[in-house]
């Protein structure tokens, strides 16, 4: 395979500017290589040169490799004096920027250059000492005032990536259109060896992780702690800081997957540590059963997401999470001081279960649906009026149970608030599935499913969203089928009929297409029906949905 010309300079190019001894040496290896004939070293070189890796709203996500389009020094150095542009030109010269990291590989490096660049460019840097969770960086950007926060996270992606996540201001991550001036800002920096750095930065007080701990505690309103839980971080930065949530709450019985509460960047070789996963609850699963927990936890590596396990019958399952998302959405409307927010509203996303807004109504409450993404789903209450947001969530187990201090999904709160309503429950003699069961019979059964594909070729996503647009379907499981396509604000297709719902878009952070199941039946007399006929329908659903992503028409 022949090396083009303007990849070999483009490559030559980024070694001779790259700020990383290490980087330099790598890519020139896969460089030599190339040239040396090697069609694999050609294929790769191509792939790390092919652009730089794109910052958009969920900031950068990529492999940790040399390399314009890889995470690494350069691209961290370059991307953050974008960052700095972006603030100055926002009227934020000088301001507080808290930076934080998780412990994958590279964390701690990339976190101390974003701080340097930041230092040197005049910012008040803060920049923690210790990997942390994402959900504690978010809060310090609320608690300090700061102009911005950073952390340095891929989340749940494989233990290869790295990633970098950036807060406004308002301790929300970035929106439209503040992704694309900052990614013009990237384009216009210079090369990374000419962007100053400086090690001028603070750590910020201990105090400010106690802080976050306290608002945690705080969070309960029940007064019974009467609770085993078993709970596992997923190998993540997430299990001491829970641990300490937990028991700062008043829920001391915890018992932990031992070999997976040490941090790992290689998360134990687990291939997705999401807890979205199948399988990747298997050992929290046993521990619960194994210890006759009540409640099992399982947060994702960055402990911004959070997964609820319950006894259903003899044995644990885990919870979707438009379950979780109920049940706590109706905690706290149920629960909130309505003479300090008489005008709640709740929120969640297009590709969320529905049953949200009707528990919302139930309780006079507002209610809003969003895109997917916490960038939208933090800001559903901006332009509302007096209506303020005390709830959110999103499907795919991200929660934001106190946007007043988080405002963005948050695993650790989440949890305590869930181990407080697990253990009302229990003291009334009831359970999470009880408490499920009667949102059924209020609400009517809503049974919601995913249905993904992953790809190697980001070109096959297109071509099926093309094909869905060009030959839209009639009809899936039966039921007649109108078609929203919700370009040009997002790349996601709707397929809407009388109980049946399904929302088609590519993912965001994964090299995957995801569809999302919605069946809604009312409730009758005998509950076992209706889920029955729920379940049934759902299971039309899921295959007519399939053969769909595999032929573009059912």
């Amino acid at each position: 395979m022949t090396i083009p010309p303007n990849v070999r300079d483009a490559a030559l190019r980024w070694i001779a500017d790259d700020v990383d001894e290490s980087d330099r040496d790598e890519l020139q290896a896969v460089l030599a290589a190339a040239l040396g004939g090697d069609a694999h070293a050609a294929e790769d070189l191509a792939d790390r040169m092919a652009g730089h890796l794109r910052f958009g709203t969920a900031g950068l996500r990529g492999p940790v490799r040399a390399g314009p389009n890889g995470m690494n020094r350069a691209v961290v150095v370059r991307t953050t004096c974008g960052v700095a542009q972006w603030l100055r030109d926002s009227g934020s010269a000088g301001g507080v920027v808290v930076v934080g990291r998780d412990a994958r590989h590279g964390s701690d490096v990339f976190a101390a250059d974003a701080a340097g660049v930041l230092a040197a460019a005049g910012f008040d840097v803060r920049m923690f000492a210790e990997a942390l969770p994402t959900p504690v960086v978010a809060f310090a950007v609320r608690e300090l005032g700061a102009v911005a926060g950073i952390q340095l996270t891929a989340s749940h992606n494989p233990a290869p990536d790295n990633g970098y996540k950036l807060y406004d201001g308002s301790g929300a991550q970035i929106a439209p259109p503040a992704d694309t001036d900052i990614e013009a800002a990237i384009a216009a920096a210079p090369a990374p060896l000419g962007v100053p750095r400086a090690d001028t930065w603070q750590t910020p007080s201990p105090d400010m992780l106690r802080a976050y701990l306290d608002r945690v505690a705080s969070l309960p309103r029940g007064t019974t702690r009467n609770l085993r839980i078993a709970l596992t971080p997923l190998y993540g930065v997430g299990g001491q800081v829970t641990l300490d949530a937990l028991h700062g709450a008043g829920f001391t019985d915890v018992v932990v997957v031992e070999e997976q509460f040490t941090p790992d960047p290689t998360f134990g070789g687990m291939a997705f540590p999401n807890p979205e996963e199948p399988g990747a609850c298997d050992p929290l699963l046993t521990l619960a059963q194994d210890a006759d927990a009540d409640l099992a936890i399982a947060l994702d590596p960055d402990a911004d997401r959070c997964a609820i396990g319950v006894r259903d019958g003899e044995r644990f399952r885990m919870l979707r999470g438009d379950e979780t998302g109920a049940l706590l959405g109706e905690y706290v409307l149920a629960t909130l001081d309505r003479t300090t927010c008489p005008k709640p509203m709740v929120a969640t996303t297009i590709v969320s279960s529905s049953v949200l807004g009707s528990i919302a109504a139930a309780h006079d409450a507002a209610y809003e649906e969003t895109l997917t993404g916490f960038k939208w789903l933090a800001r559903a209450d901006d332009g509302a009026g007096d209506a303020r947001l005390v709830f959110a969530y999103e499907e795919a187990l991200g929660l934001c149970v106190d946007p007043a201090a988080v405002r963005d999904k948050d695993g650790i709160s989440t949890a305590v608030l869930a181990a407080d309503l697990a253990a009302a429950r229990k003291a009334a003699g009831s359970s999470l599935v009880d408490a499920l069961s009667e949102l059924d019979r209020a609400h009517g059964v809503h049974l919601t499913d995913q249905v993904s594909i992953r790809v190697t070729d980001l070109d096959v996503i297109g071509a099926i969203m093309a094909r869905l647009r060009a030959e839209p379907p009639t009809e899936l499981a039966g039921v007649p089928v109108t078609t929203e396509d919700l370009l040009p604000d997002a790349d996601v297709i709707r397929l809407v009929g009388d109980g049946v719902r399904v929302v088609v878009r590519p993912s965001g952070t994964e090299p995957k297409l995801k569809t999302y199941l919605q069946v809604v039946r009312p409730w009758d007399a005998n509950t076992a029906n209706a889920a029955n006929a729920a379940n049934d329908v759902l299971d039309r659903l899921r295959g007519d949905v399939r053969e769909l992503l595999a032929n573009g028409t059912p």
